[in-house]
């Protein structure tokens, strides 16, 4: 018995529409509209470099909220450079920055310090933040630096449940400091040498690209993840999921840093800028009984694990599954979308 042509037809296209209503599509979108939605802001202050807007600086924009803000107030920040310094305090939750773009808009401010907090150009210290289409940059100097104030970090997340989407981190030395909370970063790009992602935060990126650069403030090589998570009983820990890692220096997927440092690249392109070892303990003096620094279905020229160091892990899908989900960070309880 043969269907009709016309039946084969609308079986398929009835497969198709319910793969993409439930969220199967690989093609899934997530652009600042759908987020407007889904957080059902009503009200919204513009910012513009030009003074056509609310405000002319981010900072301003953000000292207009009123303390304990309860719902969400969206920032629109048109394309520019906005050359300050940004703190959101804790006292100013459900904040949606929109940005017009990644490298359209930029928030960008140079400074270094030994403290990594103090040399952030960006700070996020309140709940319930979206930042969408705004590029993070500390633009300190890079060379030879063999004093301690070498830390430029870009933002700092100092909160739970904050999310970024299509947006860009930039800095020579420890560019994201994870510091705290549950995190989702969806689409970002990150760039750096030393620590490029590190704190206490349990975050997930989810088809992101890391690119390396030369490390021109230590000797040794670069690392892009410092998992800084000290007990077992605690959240922390990083995974990053269906992303990239490519660049011009060779770096570690991570370096042991807290005595449970949990770091997960699942189904992720891992280029030759890996080195081979895949995992470094410089300057740890502890214990390696308690970490997992793990690949799960990597491929690309830095995949081999024929020459992994002894106490990083392979993880089968069994053991990887709970890190490859937003369940990771309870994010369907709490995010507005994910991939």
């Amino acid at each position: 018995m043969h269907l009709p042509r016309f039946s084969i037809f609308a079986v398929v296209t009835l497969f198709i529409l319910l793969d993409f209503v439930h969220g199967f599509s690989n093609n899934k979108v997530i652009d600042s509209q759908t987020l407007a939605e889904d957080i059902r802001s009503d009200r919204t202050i513009t910012v513009d470099a030009d003074g056509n807007g609310d405000f002319k600086s981010v900072q301003a924009a953000i000292d207009h909220i009123p303390n304990r803000n309860s719902k969400w107030i969206m920032i629109h920040i048109s394309k520019g450079i906005y050359r300050e310094k940004v703190k959101i305090p804790r006292s100013k939750p459900y904040i949606f920055m929109r940005g017009e773009g990644s490298g359209m808009t930029t928030i960008v401010w140079s400074r270094s310090s030994a403290d990594d907090y103090e040399s952030a150009s960006f700070k996020v210290e309140a709940k319930n933040f979206i930042a969408y289409g705004i590029t993070f940059k500390n633009a300190a100097p890079t060379g030879i630096d063999r004093t301690k104030q070498n830390k430029a970090v870009a933002v700092v997340v100092g909160a739970d449940k904050a999310a970024f989407y299509h947006c860009s981190f930039i800095s020579n030395h420890n560019t994201l400091f994870d510091a705290r909370g549950r995190h989702y970063y969806g689409g970002c790009y990150v760039q750096g040498s030393v620590d490029v992602i590190f704190g206490h935060g349990q975050s997930m990126f989810h088809e992101c690209e890391v690119f390396v650069v030369p490390n021109l403030k230590s000797e040794i090589k670069g690392s892009i993840t410092a998992s800084h998570k000290q007990r077992g009983n605690t959240t922390g820990g990083f995974a990053l999921v269906k992303s990239k890692v490519y660049g011009v220096d060779n770096v570690y997927l991570g370096r042991a840093k807290g005595t449970h440092s949990t770091v997960v690249f699942a189904d992720t392109y891992l280029s030759k800028s890996v080195v081979s070892h895949g995992w470094t303990d410089w300057s740890y003096p502890h214990s390696k009984e308690n970490l997992l620094l793990a690949e799960y279905n990597c491929h690309g020229p830095g995949s081999s694990s024929s020459n992994r160091t002894e106490w990083s892990k392979q993880l089968s899908y069994e053991e990887a599954l709970r890190f490859i989900t937003v369940d990771f960070i309870n994010g369907k309880d709490w995010l507005p979308a994910w991939l």
